[in-house]
């Protein structure tokens, strides 16, 4: 292997290596895990290393698409039997996965090499990846800034190079954003696209999609390839493909598209002057490219798809909280977690199952409208987040919040501070920052996140297209094409690569 260079090649790129017998598994495997153990130190993307695992299944007679080819998986749904799966808390730190994902079945079959598992926040829940038990990790473009969540270590993973490739999932930008902090692409599948089983049908309600992180178009296709297809267990099931993805990469666009575009927050907050430059950028791009583009904002109540996109966030942390009786033994207490995940249980907890069904029938109102408004349109661009990447610790609650959660919690008193409307302030404050991401997830369509601008320091920033429901080929040629533009930032600029 004299003379290679791992970080040079995507995915496909390595597998194609392995294929042409120009290199060994077991040496990108050994590659992977000198830069693994090089650069988390710095990151800490990585909390569970799975190097033992790694060097027997590089041994091994390996086939398919990614044949050889190390990957990172997610600490959270993404399970390998017998491997901790902690969903980025203390709680499940003694818990083994009694099976492995039908997610990691797939890829196993593709012939990737699972070499550990990445940092989460715990349970998935907030868009930045500092959980207390296993600390923070830090963006590769700049140590001093969060790299996103929930997929942070995944990201973070990918963009220093450790890895091409590494498994996220998205129930309300966990994948976008990361890829537009840490300049990835980033693509969330239509639900049912893709599997959650064998041990949910759904995830949370159908709002969330396993996927993938990647530097390069073709790797995030060519998984989708490997992933996509009906699954037992799954309660959505998406309109059949029967291509390929990643060929649909080889065929131009073609027609003149319809394009609309806005850089307005859909629950009336401040958009930052970057990401708003970020997409109209785009649109003037598109446009020179021959397709019709106009500003026109989703016809959706953004504030309600907030609403009811909360109100699902409150209800399932409830049901998880519930559930851990079955891994501790006994029921939860506010020690076994984090102050604000015991809030949120708790605001479900006084959530009724009135308000959970009418909340739900938003997110069918809302697929409706954005199904009719696709009929005009082929597009839909907004920017990923309203904010280039926070400072780590900036988005953790001030002293005040952390006395009234800690209080509340010890009390009980859920019903109480969402009936006192102190709930819609602490949904403001942290949707201020992410509020475009979160209608893909109600509806059920495909959205990903392009790295087309940077801030003045240097921070990528995301582009966010959406697409009606089915036609993540339609979005994968447009990334294909812009993926050749000058203004696609190279991940491999930043400073940690």
């Amino acid at each position: 292997m004299k003379g290679f260079d791992y970080k040079a090649y995507d995915g496909l790129g390595l597998a194609e290596l392995v294929k042409k017998k120009e290199v060994q598994p077991k040496e990108l495997v050994e590659e992977a895990i000198k830069l693994t153990d090089s650069l988390n130190p710095k990151l800490n993307a990585v909390i569970n290393k799975m190097y033992d695992k790694a060097h027997k299944a590089a041994d091994a007679q390996l086939s398919g698409a990614f044949a050889g080819v190390p990957m990172l998986l997610k600490d959270i749904s993404q399970e390998i039997e017998g491997e901790p799966i902690t969903l980025g808390s203390k709680a499940f730190l003694n818990y083994r996965a009694k099976t492995d994902s039908e997610y990691a079945r797939r890829l196993r079959k593709a012939g990737v090499v699972f070499l550990g598992q990445t940092n989460v926040p715990e349970f998935a829940l907030v868009a930045y990846t500092e959980p207390a038990h296993y600390g923070p990790t830090r963006n590769p473009w700049n140590l001093d800034h969060t790299p996103g969540g929930s997929s942070g270590g995944s990201a973070a993973a990918v963009a220093s190079g450790m890895v091409p490739i590494a498994g996220a999932n998205d129930g309300g930008g966990s994948i976008r954003i990361p890829a537009a902090y840490c300049g990835l692409f980033g693509l969330k599948p239509t639900r049912g696209r893709t599997p959650v089983g064998p041990n949910y049908g759904r995830a949370w309600q159908g709002a969330s999609a396993e996927h993938v992180l990647t530097r390069t178009v073709r790797d995030s296709a060519a998984m989708l390839d490997q992933l996509h297809g009906h699954e037992k267990a799954g309660a959505f099931h998406a309109t059949p493909f029967e291509g390929s993805y990643l060929e649909t990469l080889s065929t131009p666009l073609g027609k003149k598209l319809r394009i609309a575009y806005s850089v307005t927050s859909p629950i009336g907050t401040e958009v930052d002057p970057d990401c708003r430059e970020a997409v109209l950028k785009t649109a003037r791009l598109l446009e020179s490219m021959g397709h019709q583009v106009e500003e026109k904002d989703a016809p959706v109540d953004g504030k309600k798809i907030a609403q009811s996109y909360l109100t699902m966030y409150f209800g399932e942390t409830a049901a998880l909280l519930a559930s851990l009786e079955e891994v501790l033994g006994r029921k939860a207490t506010p020690a076994d977690v984090e102050p604000t995940t015991w809030l949120l249980g708790l605001l479900g907890k006084a959530t009724s199952a009135e308000e959970f069904v009418l909340s739900i029938r938003e997110w069918d109102r809302a697929a409706h409208q954005m199904e009719t408004f696709h009929e005009t349109y082929d597009f839909y661009l907004t920017p990923t987040t309203a904010f280039p990447p926070a400072r780590i610790g900036e988005l953790q609650p001030s002293a005040s919040e952390k006395f009234l959660i800690n209080t509340v919690g010890k009390m009980g008193l859920g019903g109480m501070l969402k009936k006192a409307g102190i709930v819609d302030q602490i949904a403001q404050k942290n949707l201020a920052r992410t509020p475009f991401t979160q209608l893909a997830n109600l509806t059920g369509q495909p959205a990903m996140s392009m790295p087309l601008h940077h801030t003045a320091d240097g921070l990528p920033v995301g582009v966010q297209v959406m697409a009606a429901r089915g036609r993540e080929d339609l979005l994968l040629q447009l990334a294909g094409e812009l993926e050749q533009s000058e203004h696609w930032v190279d991940v491999r600029k930043n400073p940690l690569f």
